[in-house]
C-alpha cells in the first residue's frame, strides 16, 4: 500500500475528510459484544475506516430500518457442484451475503488437472466476491476409481504461493493418511504449517488423533452432535454443512452455541441454482438455525467472524476499522434477507458483475464413453445374495444392504416391487473403458433411468434405471451434449441439462440451469423417484471415501473395508 492510501485510511477513519462510502442510520450486529448498535459505517476504498460514529461520505447510502453485518464466509464448497462456472455463481450468490467462498476445484480437476485448477485460480482474480481455492488434495480420491488426472504432491507445490491459494484442500484419503501411505504424506508434509482441511466421516478416538496429528485443522463430515462434539474437543474446528444432498445442519443445532461458536464455521458443500432460488444459500442456513433455536450471535459469528479466523483470513469477520469491507445490509437478523452487499467495498450489482473480465472454459468435449448397448447393463453372477446400495435421503452416506436377487439367465435383474434398480458406472475419460453395474435402494424408480456425469470424485457417467435400453440411451446421450444430466423413458430423452464445461458446468446463465432444473425434477418424479435431488444424491453413490457401500467403475466398494468387493 502507497503511503498516499494509507494516508486516505487514517483521514477518513478520523473523520477529517469526507469518506469515499458510508452507509448511515443503520444497525450494526457487533460480533463481538452482541451488541445491536445505530452507527454509520465509513468506507475508504475495500476497507472499512469508520464505526460507532457520525461519518459524512462523498456517497452515502440510506439504511435506516436495516441491520448491518459481516459478509458471510462459504468456507468449503465445490463451484462445479453448482452447475455453473465461478462467474455465474457470483452472480447468484453474491447478492445473497456471500462475500468470501473457499473453493476446492477437485471436481474439474479430476476430469483434467492443473488445468482445472488455473480455470479456477485465473476466476478468482476476477469475481466479485472474494474466491479463495484450496489445492485439490485427492485427484482421485482413491485407488478404486479411475480419474481424468492424477495430482501428486510436486504438481500442486508451484501452486501453493498464488494469491488465492489457501493451503491444500479436504484430505478424503483418511485411510491413506492412517496407513502412512507415501502420496499422502508427501501432500501432507509439502503443506505442513499451511491451512489443511479434512474429511473424516464417522472417524473417533485414536484413529481420529492420528488423522489430526497429520496437522490437519478443519473439517465438514460431522453428521451426528456427538461426532461433531468429539471433533471440537480434539482443536478440529468444525464446518455445520447444508447443502443440496448433504443436510446435518438440524442435527447440529444443538453445539451452535456463543460458548462453541468461536470454532464453528457454515458450509454448503454443495447447492445448485434451483435450490438456492427456492430456500438460499448461507442466508437459508442462517435463517433455518436462528428458527431453531441457535442464538444470533452464535450464527452470525460462524457465519463470517469465526469462519474468518478458521482460515487466517484476519482482514474480515468483523465491521470494524482495518477489516475488508465486506458488509451484508439486511432486513433482520432472523430474516436475513440482503438489500445491499459490498463485497471489498464494492456493491454487488449487475454493474459491478459486467466489469469483470471472463475467463474461457476449459475441458470441453471432456466425455468420451464409447456408445453403449442395452445388454452392457447386466449383471452376473452366481450366487442370489447381493449387496446393495441403501440411500439415506439428505445424506452421503449409505447404508451397505443385502438381498437375495437370484440370476436369471446369468443376470440379476431389477426388482421394482422391492424397489431395487440398477445402477452402473461408466469410465469416460478415453482411460479404460471400465464398466460396473450393481443394485441401489431408495430412489423410487418404477421405468426409465436417469443418468449424469456429476459423479463424484471421478466425475465418470452414473445410471440409475429400470430398464436397460434406457439406461443405455441415458449413458450415450450424456456423451452426445458433452455431459451434465438427462432423463429418460421409453426411448425418449424427457428431459436434459447440457453441462459441456468438464463435464460438471453450464455455459448458461444461472437462471437458465435453475429453470432446467425445475423440469428434470419434475420428469424424474414422473419415472416415480421420491428423492429431493435425485442428480446429486446419485452422484455421491460413487464416492468410495464415504461409508459405507459405493460404487465406481472398478465395482462395488465396502468403504469400510476400503476395497472392492464385486
Amino acid at each position: 500500500m502507497t503511503r498516499s492510501a494509507l494516508a486516505d485510511l487514517i483521514d477518513q477513519g478520523r473523520g477529517v475528510v469526507p469518506a469515499d462510502l458510508v452507509l448511515k442510520g443503520g444497525r450494526m450486529f457487533d460480533l463481538v459484544t452482541g451488541e445491536l448498535v445505530e452507527t454509520d459505517v465509513a468506507i475508504c476504498g475495500d476497507t472499512i475506516v469508520g464505526t460507532f460514529g457520525t461519518y459524512a461520505g462523498k456517497r452515502e447510502i440510506d439504511c435506516q430500518g436495516k441491520v448491518l453485518v459481516p459478509g458471510f464466509i462459504d468456507t468449503h464448497l465445490h463451484i462445479e457442484s453448482s452447475l455453473v462456472t465461478p462467474f455465474e455463481f457470483d452472480r447468484c450468490v453474491t447478492p445473497r451475503g456471500i462475500t468470501t467462498a473457499i473453493c476446492d476445484p477437485h471436481e474439474i480437476a479430476n476430469v483434467c488437472g492443473l488445468t482445472g485448477i488455473r480455470y479456477f485460480l485465473e476466476s478468482a482474480v476476477e469475481t466479485v466476491l472474494d474466491l479463495r481455492v484450496q489445492l485439490s488434495s485427492c485427484v482421485p480420491s482413491t485407488h478404486m476409481e479411475t480419474a481424468g488426472a492424477r495430482l501428486e504432491a510436486e504438481d500442486l507445490i508451484p501452486l501453493m504461493d498464488h494469491p488465492r491459494t489457501l493451503g491444500l484442500a479436504e484430505f478424503m484419503n483418511y485411510p491413506g493418511v492412517l496407513m502412512k501411505d507415501e502420496g499422502c504424506l508427501a501432500k501432507l508434509g509439502a503443506f505442513r504449517g499451511r491451512h489443511i482441511d479434512g474429511h473424516a466421516p464417522l472417524l473417533s478416538g485414536k484413529e481420529l488423533n492420528g488423522y489430526l496429528a497429520a496437522g490437519i485443522r478443519t473439517e465438514h463430515e460431522a453428521t451426528t452432535a456427538g461426532e461433531a462434539l468429539e471433533k471440537l474437543r480434539k482443536g478440529m474446528r468444525v464446518l455445520i454443512r447444508e447443502g443440496s444432498v448433504s443436510k446435518d445442519l438440524h442435527a447440529l443445532a444443538p453445539i451452535l452455541t456463543e460458548r462453541n461458536s468461536p470454532y464453528l464455521c457454515l458450509c454448503t458443500d454443495d447447492r445448485n441454482p434451483l435450490d438456492i432460488a427456492e430456500h438460499g444459500h448461507l442466508d437459508h442456513m442462517i435463517r433455518t438455525a436462528i428458527a431453531l433455536g441457535c442464538p444470533p450471535l452464535a450464527v452470525y459469528r460462524a457465519a463470517s467472524l469465526s469462519a474468518a479466523e478458521a482460515f487466517g483470513l484476519k482482514d474480515r469477520g468483523l465491521i470494524a476499522p482495518g477489516k475488508r469491507a465486506d458488509i451484508a445490509v439486511i432486513d433482520s437478523l432472523e430474516g436475513c434477507h440482503a438489500a445491499l452487499v459490498l463485497a471489498g467495498g464494492v456493491i454487488a450489482d449487475e454493474v459491478a458483475f459486467a466489469k469483470r473480465r471472463i475467463v474461457p472454459p476449459v475441458a470441453r468435449a471432456s466425455v468420451k464413453s464409447a456408445v453403449l448397448k442395452a445388454e452392457d447393463f447386466r449383471t452376473a453372477g452366481n450366487r442370489a445374495e447381493t449387496p446393495v446400495i441403501g440411500i439415506l435421503p439428505g445424506k452421503i452416506i449409505t447404508e451397505h444392504l443385502t438381498f437375495d436377487i437370484p440370476p436369471e439367465n446369468g443376470d440379476k435383474r431389477p426388482d421394482l416391487a422391492r424397489d431395487l434398480v440398477k445402477i452402473a458406472v461408466i469410465e469416460r475419460h478415453g482411460v479404460n473403458g471400465n464398466r460396473a453395474t450393481g443394485f441401489v435402494k431408495g430412489f423410487g424408480l418404477k421405468r426409465g433411468a436417469i443418468g449424469s456425469t456429476i459423479c463424484h470424485d471421478h466425475h465418470n457417467i452414473a445410471v440409475v434405471g429400470a430398464d436397460y435400453a434406457d439406461m443405455a440411451l441415458a449413458a450415450n446421450r450424456l456423451v452426445e451434449i458433452e455431459g451434465g444430466f438427462v432423463v429418460v423413458e421409453g426411448g425418449r430423452v424427457l428431459a436434459e441439462l447440457p453441462l459441456p464445461v468438464a463435464g460438471l458446468m453450464s455455459l448458461e446463465s444461472f437462471e437458465i440451469v435453475r429453470d432446467r432444473l425445475v423440469g428434470l425434477r419434475a420428469a424424474a418424479k414422473s419415472l416415480g423417484v421420491i428423492l429431493e435431488e435425485p442428480f446429486l444424491q446419485l452422484a455421491f453413490l460413487a464416492l468410495p471415501v464415504i461409508p459405507h457401500l459405493k460404487i465406481t467403475d472398478h465395482g462395488m466398494v465396502d468403504v469400510d473395508r476400503f476395497e472392492i468387493i464385486g
